[in-house]
């Protein structure tokens, strides 16, 4: 058992101490087993230490400050009331946030995440997550923690941005499993960067420089990563949604691509003649299901490879697969479509997905207003005819 100090722990009382040269614990005078650790950084946490049938058990509460130590106490009581009886439950575990990251891509990004998305997760807690936080228990996460794993990730806002996302989600569910106590989430004050969301559109000119370097890559580029390539620019399709394809997805009687598993659920593609053949010019490996069949068999999995050399032939050094979607969108309205046809070309489900483009509507709006300004008048201008 912890000995007990001969001061009661307050606010007061541990806001005064100070930090030394390593971790220091401090017991409270009148609860048994409810203590504060302070680390050298002067980060203080509190935590309970107590015996149960299985053997003692040290338990981490929170972070002084964002805990207030009142709160700390009445939780302590219930932690060591549970040791005491043997409890398994969250605050008798004290597990560790790698522990968490683990049963969230298992219990959550596996059941309720298309498995595109899964690899995805895993990447971000990985590269950033584990790394800074990943020994750390769950109680001894606090603001500064997430904070400061935010500002190093400042050169990338996105990405950091996202991180304090997946991290804000694991907390919130740690909290519903019973690993964390409630209303503690140390991520709801992080103030996320402001981004801008990234707008490139080719112009008719770069769709012809793209068009002769498509041209010019027949015979010495995958045949099928071109085609790949060519019903991205036709359709208006996201990369996965192509890559995907199988031919018994192609309904040639129809006119249209049947997506069983896009991003937003099943959904139809009309085929243009132009886009019908490029299908009848790729090529059908003997057993192979996929539209698009990789060099080593099976399918394409990844166009990058072949798009960065394409684009930089045509001088488009900036722009992405994914930008030949917006432009797609972008031609669309400049022909007159609304919004809403478009937002059911793109597959989206809300309004919001294609509200993007709104200013685009406006711009092609004035340019039409224009046109028609002028051609009525040149019949009542006081100049005119």
């Amino acid at each position: 058992m912890p000995r007990r100090s001969e001061f009661r722990l307050t606010k007061r009382t541990v806001d005064a101490l100070g930090a030394g040269g390593k971790d220091a614990l401090y017991w409270d005078r009148d609860l048994a087993g409810f203590g504060v650790r302070v680390h050298p950084t002067g980060r203080k946490v509190y935590v309970v230490q107590s015996r149960g049938p299985r053997g003692p058990k040290r338990v981490t509460l929170g972070r002084h400050g964002e805990l207030s130590c009142e709160e700390a106490r009445r939780e302590a009581a219930l932690v060591i009331d549970g040791i005491k009886r043997g409890e398994e439950g969250a605050p008798g575990s004290a597990p560790l946030v790698a522990d968490l990251a683990e049963r969230f891509m298992r219990e959550y990004v596996g059941a309720h995440c298309k498995p595109g998305t899964a690899p995805k997760y895993r990447s971000v807690l990985e590269n950033h997550v584990l790394p800074a936080l990943g020994s750390m228990k769950v109680g001894e996460v606090g603001g500064a923690e997430v904070t400061a794993l935010h500002h190093r990730l400042r050169e990338t806002p996105g990405m950091a941005n996202t991180v304090v996302d997946v991290l804000s989600r694991m907390f919130t569910l740690a909290e519903a499993w019973d690993l964390a106590p409630p209303g503690r989430n140390p991520c709801r004050r992080v103030r996320r960067y402001r981004t801008r969301p990234r707008e490139r559109f080719l112009t008719p000119a770069e769709y012809r420089r793209l068009g002769c370097a498509l041209g010019e890559a027949e015979g010495s580029v995958w045949p099928p990563a071109l085609a790949a390539i060519r019903l991205l620019l036709l359709t208006g399709c996201r990369r996965e949604e192509v890559l995907k394809l199988r031919w018994d997805d192609v309904d040639r009687a129809a006119g249209e691509l049947r997506l069983r598993d896009s991003k937003t659920g099943p959904r139809m593609v009309p085929l243009t003649a132009a886009a019908r053949g490029v299908l009848e010019g790729v090529p059908r490996p003997p057993g192979n299901p996929w539209v698009f069949p990789g060099q080593r068999g099976e399918r394409l999995s990844n166009l990058y490879h072949y798009w960065k050399p394409l684009r930089a032939r045509a001088g488009l050094h900036d722009v992405r697969l994914h930008d030949l979607r917006h432009s797609y969108a972008s031609r669309a309205l400049a022909l007159g479509e609304n919004l809403s046809v478009i937002g059911g070309l793109l597959g989206h489900r809300e309004v919001g997905a294609t509200a993007r483009y709104a200013h685009l509507m406006r711009d092609a709006e004035r340019a039409a207003a224009a046109r028609v300004g002028d051609s009525i008048g040149v019949h009542v201008s006081r100049h005119g005819s």
